[in-house]
């Protein structure tokens, strides 16, 4: 199936400038494209991973895909999506980003002869004011770069004249690849379209109308409920582990609605057209079984994390449910135990009660403890422990570490071992 066949059929395709042209050119050769992203962090969250997901997919389909870390770009701020002007960054803190996005992508895509990370500020660095003003600045209408949906929705509120100069930077990006690297297309968010057709505009003015440029949109990717997708109550889920633990970024893919993890599956997964069809019955079928969210679970966090990340995920998930915590290793303790209660505590073996109410403030008495020890409530790290004169030895389990404690089923606190 032809690539721009595939898209269509997972719904990510938003805006074209040639349907007919673009089609035609990916089916009768292989195409150098690009997706440009600004370095304003050291580090992508998903919601930054759905065009990348596009770009993989040509690079699946033999097609060599370009990153475009906008060093320059970065230092200037794009006003797309934004209701007020973006803070500038130092370039200290612009390289730093550089590097932490140029990590997260080759392990998106590979150190590979058929992908390459470029940096505009490579170009754009060495274009005088005066160069800027004549070579370029001379080619756009600022009648036609106001009726840009990016400029004209921050008329109101007001855009300075850096940032309004953004999209001549992006334009030059497209041209400059266009005739260094014979990039043909560029791809981006549905907040990029009037950035993208600039720069088509521009290379056919300078290489002429038949000049093969082209671009392409996704669409903003909405949840069922209406909300913007990657937006949770905890903030954002990040591809940095430090950030969002696998774990974490494992638990928000298989906690999806079912009447979203279907469309999810299509623009997060590499799966057939076949297999994503026989998920999408299952969610008709047997919803109770939720194999469809974690296949995409699964799907997602090996794309990102590795194989080991989703082991260590299944098994946390796993442990957590039964409550058989003990063969937890002390890294999958950390991350699965992230968000609940804790305490640092010392190594000196205690009684349990005054270890429960002194050391870790789990209870807020000794007569509850006792109480909550005699009915086998309370389990250490994973034991039930019924004896009210037994010792805690934090020492004991998980490298010295941690000890688990549980009240009742779901009620955990994680002590760790100063």
């Amino acid at each position: 199936m032809n690539i721009i066949d595939d898209l269509k059929w997972r719904g990510a395709i938003n805006q074209q400038t040639d349907e007919a042209g673009l089609k035609e050119l990916t089916e009768n050769q292989s195409v150098s494209l690009y997706c440009g992203i600004d370095p304003t962090g050291d580090s992508m969250h998903i919601g930054h991973l759905i065009p990348f997901m596009i770009l993989k997919r040509f690079q699946l389909a033999g097609h060599h895909p370009y990153v475009v870390v906008g060093g320059g770009t970065g230092a200037i701020g794009d006003p797309s999506g934004k209701n007020s002007e973006r803070k500038l960054q130092t370039m200290d803190q612009v390289k730093h980003n550089q590097d932490g996005l140029s990590a997260q992508m080759y392990k998106l895509f590979g150190h590979d002869e058929n992908f390459s990370i470029v940096n505009n500020y490579d170009w754009l660095s060495k274009i005088s004011l005066l160069d800027f003003l004549r070579d370029y600045g001379k080619l756009f209408s600022v009648n036609t770069m106001l009726n840009k949906e990016v400029v004209a929705s921050r008329l109101e509120v007001g855009i300075s004249y850096t940032e309004f100069t953004y999209q001549i930077l992006q334009s030059v990006d497209f041209l400059h690849l266009y005739r260094a690297e014979h990039v043909q297309l560029q791809i981006g968010g549905a907040d990029q379209w009037g950035n993208i057709t600039a720069g088509t505009d521009l290379i056919h003015r300078l290489e002429g109308n038949d000049a093969k440029a082209y671009g392409l949109t996704i669409p903003l990717l909405l949840k069922a409920d209406g909300t913007k997708f990657g937006k949770t109550a905890g903030g954002a889920v990040w591809l940095n582990p430090e950030r969002t633990s696998p774990y974490e970024f494992y638990q928000f893919w298989i906690n999806q609605d079912d009447r979203d993890v279907v469309k999810y599956l299509k623009y997060f997964t590499f799966l057939s057209h076949e297999e994503i069809d026989r998920l999408a019955e299952t969610v008709k079928t047997a919803p109770e079984k939720r194999e469809a969210q974690r296949r995409l679970a699964e799907e997602v966090t090996e794309f990102v994390h590795g194989k080991q990340a989703v082991v260590e995920a299944e098994n946390i998930t796993k442990a957590l449910f039964t409550g058989d915590v003990q063969s937890l290793t002390a890294d999958e303790i950390e991350q699965g135990f992230k968000g609940v209660p804790s305490a640092d505590v010392s190594a000196e073996k205690q009684n349990i009660v005054l270890w429960l109410v002194d050391a870790t403030k789990f209870e807020p008495s000794r007569r509850q403890a006792r109480e909550d020890i005699k009915n086998g409530a309370i389990r250490i790290n994973g034991e039930k422990v019924t004896d009210v004169d037994a010792e805690i030895d934090p020492s004991a389990a998980f490298n010295g570490k941690f000890v688990i404690v549980r009240r009742g089923k779901k009620r955990y606190f994680l002590a760790h071992v100063k």
